[in-house]
């Protein structure tokens, strides 16, 4: 039986160490102004976090064969998209929550008229950043498709869209394919761009392994959040870095309530083996050229971890 993948290999761990050093690089110096927007966005990215999409884009250009260098830009586009996100996530009139990465959330930290303006530029700066990678912009059909992707993935259609859905269904029950579909949005969409984005930066283009490499992360993305609602109701304050329990006191649909802590467990562990075979359908589309090794571990600890 394979023991659980509670932390990073070591070579992931290293690429999560570096990408403290990738994000200060792009984002603006702590003595730039305006001084208080500039320390709310630094706070909010900077500090911490699981770096899974990072992560994703790193070992996307890593099984392309390409050093995950290559996919910098990207993979920092990603994850700024992801901490606007969870800054606006926590807002008041959004999720509410006081408590992220086990320190006050950013409008908490800053107010929240400096906490929205906060999100706003982080989401300015994702395409900035990704629009403005050297080695790209020596293909510029390359790079456009790369930025239509991150706009869909974060736009109405993707993670925003995602959001608005789940804010709707408070006090309500979805059923199984509404709270999927509802997840893909919301969580899944920027995953399957981290990953999309990092094998493009990488040099990939052929559109069986590209197909192969989204439907992974389809699956990753399912497998993260059913994992996020078991550690709601399992987790501990202290550990996941949030509060403990927050889902079921907003009375939000999520997979524990829908299926009970045993069939969530079982729909977590459907989402890993369809992530596992998409990786083997991946490597089957490129005659063998396909490493997947950091794809197939990042799986199994989105599965399996405790934070």
């Amino acid at each position: 039986m394979r023991p659980p993948r509670t932390e990073l290999p070591p070579r992931l761990a290293g690429w999560q160490a570096r990408s403290e050093a990738v994000l200060d690089r792009f984002l603006p110096a702590a003595d730039a102004e305006p001084g208080p927007l500039v320390a709310a966005m630094r706070y909010a990215v900077l500090g911490g976090g699981k770096r899974i999409r990072m992560l994703l884009a790193w070992a996307a250009a890593d099984a392309v064969g390409a050093e995950p260098e290559r996919a910098d830009p990207a993979a920092a586009a990603v994850e700024l998209i992801h901490a606007y996100s969870l800054v606006h996530d926590d807002l008041p009139a959004m999720d509410d929550d006081a408590l992220r990465r086990g320190r006050p959330s950013c409008h908490v930290a800053f107010g929240e008229a400096t906490a929205i303006l906060a999100g706003d530029a982080l989401q300015a700066l994702a395409f900035e950043v990704l629009a403005t990678d050297d080695v790209l912009a020596a293909r510029p059909l390359r790079l456009l498709e790369m930025v239509v992707r991150l706009g869909r993935a974060c736009g109405s259609s993707g993670m925003a869209g995602g959001q608005a859905v789940d804010l709707a269904a408070v006090g309500r029950q979805l059923d199984l394919d509404a709270l999927a579909a509802m997840h893909r949005m919301k969580t899944g969409a920027l995953i399957r761009a981290a990953v999309t984005l990092g094998a493009l930066a990488a040099g990939a283009d052929d559109p069986a392994v590209l197909a192969a490499l989204d439907r992974h992360a389809d699956h990753v993305g399912l497998a993260f959040q059913i994992r996020d609602d078991l550690l709601d109701v399992e987790g501990e304050t202290e550990s996941i870095g949030k509060r403990q329990g927050a889902d079921a006191e907003r009375d939000k649909p999520t997979y524990v309530s829908l299926l009970g802590l045993d069939g969530a467990r079982a729909a977590l562990e459907g989402e890993r083996a369809l992530a596992q075979r998409a990786l083997d359908e991946a490597v089957a589309a490129s005659g063998g050229r396909l490493d997947p090794a950091a794809l197939r571990d990042l799986a199994d600890y989105a599965a399996d971890r405790r934070r």
